[in-house]
């Protein structure tokens, strides 16, 4: 409440100091004194209330002040067009003074192009949801309407949704409930920014209801309930956007927080300076203390990291100096790694000798079983032959004969048997030989298979190999040598395949090198439009450093303008005192005189507003040129920067 009677008071005008001079009546001593010491916010009539009346005083001592009454960044749905006295045009207001954020150019009126409502008003379906719609917002409300008031609505009922709806969209319109309605209706809409308020005619208000009004009317109504919905749904977000002071985080790294805190201090700044106090001790003591305490956690985590790199520092210099105890364990993980794979293929290989001798073991028996079986029918048959024999009468040469047969069949016995024994021996020898062979061709497989894996040609391949498969596996307990490997043929599958794979292979990496090559070139190209551009670039900072010196030129010379224009102000309320006191004494004859006087003066004030005005334009239009090509050129390089990494 303080702060809206501080922002009236500066509002009004300013005491007539010379309408005692017209009606002969002296100005107290305190009157002068006050019109001297006042201090007004003149940022112009588009951000204040109207200007004072042309009798005001000289003595007053106005500033211009040039801070914008909204935020750098306005939310469209939380700005207010219709503050009374404060930071808004009156919308009878005729004459707009331009933007001085940019550059004094003249902004178009916002209904200059008729844009036409894409909505279908004139559905049946259509109106029936946008009544659903505006009677269930308005249900349990202030201005509660039925939606059957809306089949059939007055123009006193029509008149009380829109000033609801208008007054909940923006509290600070100036609605007036004793004018007309056809002179609110349409400079409402134009304030609210309502896109197709060229296609309303106030004409349709005085029958609210009729066929060709009540589509476009509804339409209306029902635009400012979306837009109501939408500002209550973006007050109660919790957005950051929104830049409220309070509702800030003690750690926050948002850039509408600072903005939020920066527009804080500047209206508190601002009404410290409104009250004639130009050191802003409490604004600068709340912002500094809002980031303190911004920074302390962050100073903390700060010092903690601090002491930790210290520790880390420390321990990383005592760790520096010795031995790194990795590179000791990497050896010993390589060499147990060794032990691993050297133990792994001994067991692999002891694994097959025990396969083997279990098969011969189990051979050796079936053939001792044979063997026993044969030995038990010799023993019978010799049984038989001995029965035989005693029964027999052999002569002496007989017996002879028979034993020298015993002997020749004892000795190709023996014979046999170190035959025996040394294919036996030789098969030993054999069988060594095929297995360190077959370890071999293991390893020699193992290796084919680490290949294909590498390589990635484990089945599935890719088309038009989908069906070949190229592994191969040795099996070493076969006894038939065509089948030791298992897999596709060598000769007339796989070798073939691979010999194409490499052939596409070989093209690849060539289209691959040519595409690289054209990149190269390509990024070359690039290289030197990079070259160009920062040539531009240096050509266009040239240019601004130009611009800034003619800025600073044509602000010298404003200055100089002001000081000449401010010297002659003074001599003319030199001379504007002197005829007063003149008129005082002599009476009003020279009454034109002093009235000339006052014209004079109040064109050379008017004279050095317009200056300042115009000088603090050209430096904000020059500075946000500036700013805006700066931004460009930023982002024109971040984007071929980020062009030729990704290529």
């Amino acid at each position: 409440m303080a702060l809206d009677s501080r922002r009236r008071s500066t509002a009004q005008p300013a005491p007539d100091s010379h309408g005692s001079v017209r009606s002969g009546i002296p100005v107290p001593a305190s009157v002068k004194k006050q019109n001297s010491t006042l201090r007004m916010s003149l940022a112009g009539p588009a951000l204040r209330a109207p200007h004072p009346p042309p009798s005001s005083g000289p003595g007053s001592n106005p500033r211009q002040s040039i801070m914008r009454s909204q935020n750098t960044n306005p939310n469209p749905l939380l700005q207010s067009t219709t503050k009374p006295n404060y930071g808004r045009t009156p919308l009878n207001n005729s004459t707009r003074r331009g933007s001085i954020w940019n550059g004094g150019a003249a902004v178009p009126p916002p209904g200059s192009q008729t844009a036409k409502d894409p909505r279908p008003l004139r559905d049946r379906a259509f109106q029936t949801q946008m009544k659903q719609e505006i009677a269930a917002y308005l249900k349990g409300g202030v201005c509660e309407i039925a939606q059957a008031t809306l089949n059939n609505i007055q123009g006193k009922d029509y008149r009380a949704i829109f000033d609801f709806l208008v007054s909940t969209l923006d509290p600070y319109h100036p609605l007036n409930s004793n004018m007309r309605f056809e002179d609110e209706f349409v400079p409402a809409l134009k304030a609210l920014r309502y896109p197709f308020v060229q296609g309303i005619d106030n004409k349709w208000l005085a029958a609210p209801a009729s066929m060709h009004s009540w589509p476009a009317l509804l339409g209306v109504l029902h635009w400012l309930v979306e837009a109501c919905k939408a500002r209550a749904l973006y007050e109660t977000s919790g957005d950051p956007t929104l830049q409220i002071p309070s509702g800030i985080p003690e750690e926050f790294d948002d850039p509408w927080d600072h903005q939020a805190l920066a527009f804080d201090y500047y209206e508190q700044a601002y009404n410290v300076w409104l009250d004639m106090v130009d050191d802003f001790v409490e604004p600068n003591q709340n912002l500094e203390g809002r980031y303190g305490r911004k920074n302390e956690q962050a100073q903390m985590d700060l010092e903690e990291k601090t002491n930790q790199l210290e520790q880390s520092t420390i321990e990383l210099r005592k760790l520096k100096s010795t031995a790194p105890p990795v590179a000791k364990l990497q050896d010993e993980n390589g060499l147990l790694k060794g032990d691993s794979e050297k133990f792994q293929k001994i067991l692999h290989q002891y694994d097959l000798r025990k396969k083997k001798l279990t098969d011969q073991i189990a051979t050796e028996k079936a053939e001792l079983v044979t063997r026993g079986n044969q030995l038990e029918q010799l023993k019978t048959e010799q049984l038989k032959l001995a029965e035989i024999v005693k029964t027999q009468n052999l002569s002496p040469e007989e017996v002879i004969k028979m034993n020298t047969d015993h002997e020749t069949l004892s000795q190709n016995l023996k014979d046999l048997k170190q035959k025996i024994a040394e294919t036996h021996r030789n098969v030993m020898t054999l069988e060594v030989n095929v297995t360190n062979r077959a370890a071999a061709a293991e390893e020699a497989i193992d290796v084919y298979t680490n290949l294909l894996n590498s390589l990635g040609l484990f089945p599935p391949l890719a088309p038009p190999l989908q069906d070949v498969d190229l592994t191969l596996e040795l099996n070493t307990a076969s006894s038939n040598p065509q089948t030791l490997l298992s897999g596709a043929d060598i000769r007339r599958v796989i070798k073939p395949t691979l010999s194409a794979v490499a052939e596409s292979k070989r093209s690849e990496r060539a289209s691959v090198e040519s595409e690289r090559i054209k990149v190269d070139n390509e990024l070359d190209q690039l290289t030197l439009e990079c070259e160009n551009v920062d040539e531009e670039i240096g050509e266009v900072e040239k240019k601004v450093v130009g611009l800034n010196d003619e800025a600073d030129d044509l602000r010298d010379v404003a200055q100089q303008e002001a000081v000449v224009a401010n010297s002659e102000a003074e001599r003319l309320e030199r001379d504007l005192a002197h005829a007063r006191t003149a008129a005082l004494a002599n009476g009003m004859g020279v009454k034109s005189r002093l009235q000339a006087l006052q014209f004079d003066y109040q064109e050379q004030v008017a004279k050095v507003s317009r200056l300042k005005e115009e000088t603090v334009r050209a430096i904000l239009k020059n500075s946000h040129d500036i700013a805006m090509f700066k931004e460009e050129v930023s982002r024109y390089l971040t984007d071929l920067r980020a062009f030729a990494e990704s290529e």
